[in-house]
Formats: structure tokens, sequence, C-alpha cells
């Protein structure tokens, strides 16, 4: 791995900060939106959500796994609390008691995450996940993400209809920074996630103009802006669920980036990662935050801009860090147009789950029942591309987790994996 020159570096770890940018601001933003949060107060959160992943990516990268994983908003979680949001009415509850029962949630899933880490339960983990769980799992999680990251940049609104100006122009960003992903050379692939951005962003402005930075910066780690604590018991197990769900993601993405630096993560590392989640977890339910985790998609930005190195990535960290503590900065940065950001994160996830297909490739398929493969994968797109009314008649409880195809297909295939070592077992004795 050659080193980067003094600017090749500088401009590397800016190019981890447009990433991470683009990979938060739409969280916070949105969980502002279902809270029915004031613009000051959803501000605040975007600039709390900014340090604290921030400093959680350096903890990660410097005492944690120690890979250059941006320690970002986990996707269970966020799609669990926008769907509690949307029932919430149909249960009764307002949103302080919701948030409120969703921060006791979160904190008793940060706890136990510490908890179930210092214990070893990584080796259970690692049982679990097992080659052919791993492969349902990149697969799901790329397509649910691509499928989301296509209706934005798209610009598909409440309607259904595209917005043919925005899309083309998110069209030919996604070509432009394939090309210089795959076929470029030097600098020219290196930083074309960063070319993409800066290109697009300046292109969008110039046809359909630009919002103007929020006057506010909102108050800063503001202290269970959601609610004070609740206890919903309903929510509470629901969150504690999602939580345990977090550690297998976490599992996902350590195992799936050691492939690229042809490294074996050792258990104290993989028990420093879950210190580090679990505190991260914990700092959400008290700030308000959707709770962090590593994040996949990291490895197909690694792919793309074939940089490896780890001090870009702390560059691009410890800015980040300054963006959340500078207001002006974060409200900058906030009106990133949300289908530019979404057009350059479908490129990392066609990485990603090009990733997927290069390890289905690797299974011994004569050993592997290909019903074992194609079950899960068809239940789990299925569900993914169901309207949410579908679930209306199930209790409101178990709406979010059934409704989630990731989920149901990665735990199908769990369930499958068992019966077959199971079989396995009874053929040997």
């Amino acid at each position: 791995m050659s080193r980067l020159s003094a600017p090749a570096f500088s401009v590397a770890g800016v190019q981890w900060l447009f990433f991470m940018v683009v990979n938060t601001v739409v969280v916070p933003l949105s969980i502002g939106t279902a809270f029915g949060l004031t613009e000051a107060e959803t501000a605040g959160l975007i600039r709390t959500s900014f340090v604290t992943i921030g400093v959680m990516s350096l903890l990660q990268a410097m005492i944690g796994h120690r890979y250059p994983l941006l320690e970002g908003h986990g996707g269970i979680w966020w799609g669990l609390v926008l769907s509690l949001c949307a029932s919430a009415p149909a249960m009764g509850l307002s949103y302080v008691e919701l948030g409120g029962s969703l921060a006791v949630g979160m904190l008793l899933a940060g706890v136990v995450t510490i908890l179930l880490g210092a214990i070893g339960f990584i080796e259970i983990l690692q049982k679990i996940f097992n080659p052919v769980v791993l492969v349902i799992y990149l697969f799901l999680l790329s397509v649910q993400l691509i499928l989301y990251f296509f209706k934005g940049m798209m610009g598909i609104g409440e309607g259904g209809a595209i917005n043919l100006p925005v899309a083309a122009l998110s069209v030919v960003i996604v070509m432009v920074v394939l090309v210089m992903s795959l076929k470029g050379k030097g600098s020219i692939a290196n930083f074309s996630i960063l070319f993409g951005m800066l290109g697009g962003w300046i292109a969008y402005v110039l046809l359909f103009g630009s919002e103007s930075p929020s006057t506010s910066g909102g108050v800063i780690f503001q202290l269970l802006p959601l609610g004070g604590l609740k206890l919903h018991v309903g929510i509470v197990v629901t969150a504690f669920i999602a939580g345990l769900i977090n550690m297998a993601n976490s599992l996902v993405a350590i195992s799936t980036v050691e492939e690229l630096y042809d490294n074996k993560t050792s258990t104290g590392r993989y028990k420093a990662s879950y210190y580090v989640t679990g505190a991260g977890t914990i700092v959400a339910g008290l700030f308000g935050l959707i709770p962090l985790g590593p994040y996949s998609s990291s490895i197909g930005f690694l792919q793309s801009t074939k940089i490896l190195q780890k001090g870009p990535f702390i560059l691009g960290s410890i800015l980040f860090v300054v963006l959340g503590l500078v207001p002006a900065l974060g409200g900058f940065f906030s009106t990133m147009p949300a289908p530019i950001g979404d057009a350059v994160l479908f490129v990392a996830y066609l990485q990603l789950f090009s990733t997927a297909i290069r390890n289905i490739r690797k299974l011994q398929i004569e050993t592997v029942s290909l019903y074992r493969l194609t079950i899960p994968m068809l239940v789990g797109l299925s569900l993914l591309n169901a309207p949410p009314e579908t679930f209306s008649s199930f209790p409101v409880m178990l709406q979010p987790l059934i409704s989630n195809g990731l989920l149901v297909g990665v735990l199908l295939s769990v369930i499958m994996e068992f019966i077959a070592r199971n079989k396995k077992k009874e053929l040997s004795v």
C-alpha cells in the first residue's frame, strides 16, 4: 500500500468528510420531521450527530476494531424508529412517550452490548453468521439501501413521479463516478467519490438553485430532546431487540472489511469494537440520536477509492467533529442536495453488492442447498418491496419487525442454517 503525498492525504481526508456528511445528515433530519421538532431543535440534532459520529469513528479506528469504517447511524435502528413514529397514533402514544421509551430501550441495549462484548458473545455470533448468512445479509442490505438511494436520486416524491431533470443529472453523476472509479488511474480513481459530490453539487446549484443554511445552530447535546424517560414495555423490548441485531451488523461489517486488508480481526479487537458501539448507543439514547454501528457502505467506499490507509479516515473524522462544533459549517453542509448524495452513495452500495456476489461465488454450491440461498433472498426482497399497509393487520408492536425485509431474510437464513447443521449431525451419527 503506497503512501500518499501530503496534498493527496489531505484531499483523501476531505473526501472521507463528504462521505460522512451525506451518510449522516439525512438521518437527524428525518427524525426531526418524524417527531415534529422545530428547525432549531433539528439543527441541534444534526450538530450532535456530527460530533458523536466523528468521535466514535475515531475511537473505533484507534482503540476499537481499528479499521477505517464509519461508525454511523444504524440502518436497522433508523428504519425501526421511523416505523414506530408512523405507528404511534394508532397505538395511542404521544411522540414524547415514544421518544422517552425509545431512550430507555437504547440505554439498555447499549449497556447489554458492552456486557455481551465483554463476556465473548462474539464467538456465538460468528457461529450464527456463517458464510451463507453473511451473503444473505450483504445482499439484502445492499438492495435495501440501493432502493432507498435510487428513489432519492430520481427525485421521487410522495406522488411517486420521477423528477426527470433531477434524475437525468443523477444518472450522469453515477455514470461519471463509475467510470472514474473503474477505469480511472491514480488520483482520478482515488478521489472519484469526492469529484462526484463536488461536481454534482455545483451542477445542481447551477441548474436548480440552492437552499439557504439554517441561521440557528441549535443546542448541541440537549439531554433527552425527544422526551423524558418513559417505560412503555413493548417499545422498550423492541428497541432492545434492535440493539442485539445491531451487534450482528457490526460483526458482518468487520468480517467483510477483513478481506480488503487480508487480515484476521482478533477477539480483543471485536470486544473493543462492541465497547465503543455500546457507548455510542448510550449516547444516542441520552441525546435523541439513532444508535451507531460500523457502516457497511464504508467497504464500498474503500473499494471505489482504493485508498485503504487509516490516516485520511482519522483526518476526516476530526474534520467532522469540527463541523459539528461550528454552527455555520454544519448548517452549510446540511444544504447538500439529497439527490447528489444519494447518487454517489448508490455507487458505493453497488460496490458492496459486488462483494455479496463475490461471496456467493466462494461458496461451495454443491454442499449448500440452493434453497438455503434463494428462499431467504426472495422472501427478504418480497418484503422490501411490499407497501407499509400490507402489514396493518398484524399487531402494532410486531409491524416494524415483520415489515423489515432485511431482518426477516437474515432470521430465516439463520433458522435454515441451524436446521441444516442439525441434519448433518444426525447423518454423521
